[in-house]
């Protein structure tokens, strides 16, 4: 076990030595009421350690046998611990084997075992000594001998008081900032509303036509999976390559070889070309349903991906583009839906028939330009965003580690030196633990000697 930093009033010890990692109370679905809480790991966020389910027996009986746990025990997620899901019970109740309720009060205060099992310390730990491939968990055995810094219990308080203060902070500027991505995309929106009705330009004059008056439509192909290959020149573009303004041709990309490809090279989109999502859209608005063929080549579109072919003469493509985007191209789109609630689709009649309104080529250019700036501002904030939550991120394992290291109560330490030596000591609280915990456990049958 590494030898950790931190002060020398401190103690390094194993988790083992002051908790019975591993050792719980069974119970049955019988043996519970019914508005029992019944915690499964799915409920538990990882790394933010929320709730985000709770369910009671009622809601959800079982059939396996559970872990019980009591109000202030620390849960522990030992099934695949790098997701770091660690809890304090805010009322009794019981839960999958793969979560260990630790009872550690009243010596190891619940709030410093808690943060302590989310240290980075900790984490290296569980992560390097953990079994299995595709679903590691922590065994008992290398459970007890986790690296445990005990402080004295005076301490103990002013440490998880100083952390739950500090970490609250950080997930307050955390959430602030998580929300601003949703702001932006609902300013994206605001801004393709504005551009495909006439609110970008001063100069607006247009004509209301039909898709088809300007545009030709395509249906993909219904390539069959045993011809996908798993590399190669000749990519099939599938529903989940498609994202709001971009292909995403990284996502479980399938290929056809050479002889296919030129059997099927009508279904090849050139750029200029807008492809969009033809099944499932309405439940797609987040995340993919129509973008526009820039320099990507040797593709092929697979079925239930549609390809709109502009003509240009009439449309810009990147106009035709932002217009598919827009809520206002949606809001038609999804009048022809047909077909399953999850998986419905949208015929190629009923696209073309789509109204748009429609500016002098000059105007579409002058109002692309317009949003390319207005989304370039965009972009520059998220990436302002995305850089100040990986800072925000690393600050909760720096706060923990200063935390652990002692550097949050060396003034403390300074200030009250009667609270952290003698009696209240790392020491004598280690021995009040280790005579706490021979107290209660059995007496040893004495072995009587076999008589000859």
């Amino acid at each position: 076990m590494a030898q950790l930093k931190f002060p020398h009033e401190w103690l390094q010890v194993q988790l083992g030595d002051v908790v019975s990692y591993g050792k719980t109370q069974k119970c049955e679905l019988s043996d519970v009421t019914d508005d029992t809480w019944v915690l499964e790991l799915e409920d538990i966020e990882k790394e933010s350690s929320r709730i985000i389910s709770r369910k009671t027996a009622t809601e959800r009986p079982f059939k396996s046998t559970k872990n019980r746990f009591e109000r202030g025990n620390v849960l522990y997620g030992k099934l695949r611990p790098y997701l770091n899901k660690v809890v304090v019970a805010d009322t009794d109740g019981v839960c999958t084997t793969e979560i260990i309720p630790l009872n550690s009060e009243p010596f190891v205060l619940y709030r410093y075992l808690f943060h302590w099992l989310k240290t980075r310390d900790f984490l290296n730990y569980v992560n390097d000594v953990s079994y299995g491939v595709n679903m590691p968990r922590l065994g008992t055995k290398d459970g007890v001998a986790a690296p445990f810094v005990l402080a004295p219990l005076a301490e103990q308080k002013v440490i998880a008081d100083k952390l739950d203060t500090l970490l609250a902070q950080v997930e307050n500027t955390k959430a602030r900032l998580e929300r601003i991505p949703h702001i932006l995309k609902r300013f994206r929106q605001s801004v393709l509303a504005a551009a495909v009705s006439g609110r970008l330009t001063k100069e607006w004059s247009c004509t209301n036509v039909e898709l088809r008056e300007i545009a030709e439509f395509q249906n993909g192909y219904a390539f069959k999976s045993g011809w996908f290959e798993n590399s190669g020149t000749h990519q099939v573009v599938k529903l989940g390559n498609i994202r709001d303004g971009h292909i995403a041709l990284e996502n479980s990309p399938a290929y056809v070889g050479d002889e296919l490809a030129k059997e099927f090279s009508r279904y090849t989109p050139s750029p200029g070309d807008i492809l969009i999502s033809m099944t499932g859209t309405r439940f797609k608005k987040d995340y993919g349903f129509g973008c526009m063929i820039k320099d990507e080549k040797n593709l092929l579109i697979n079925q239930r991906v549609g390809r709109v072919i502009p003509d240009r003469a009439k449309v810009s493509p990147e106009y035709l583009s932002l217009f598919v985007r827009s809520d206002v191209f949606r809001d038609q789109f999804f009048d022809g839906e047909t077909g399953g609630v999850n998986q419905g689709n949208v015929g190629s009649k009923h696209i073309l028939s789509i109204l748009i309104e429609l500016p002098t080529i000059d105007i579409q250019r002058g109002i692309v330009r317009r949003v390319d700036q207005l989304f370039a501002h965009a972009d520059r904030i998220e990436q302002q965003v995305n850089n100040a939550l990986a800072r925000v991120n690393n600050l909760t394992q720096s706060i923990l580690a200063k935390a652990f290291r002692g550097e949050l109560t060396e003034q403390w330490r300074k200030d009250n030196l009667a609270l952290i030596s003698g009696e209240n000591s790392a020491e004598a609280l280690l021995e009040r633990i280790k005579a706490e915990r021979a107290a209660v456990e059995p007496a040893k049958k004495s072995r009587k000697k076999a008589s000859s």
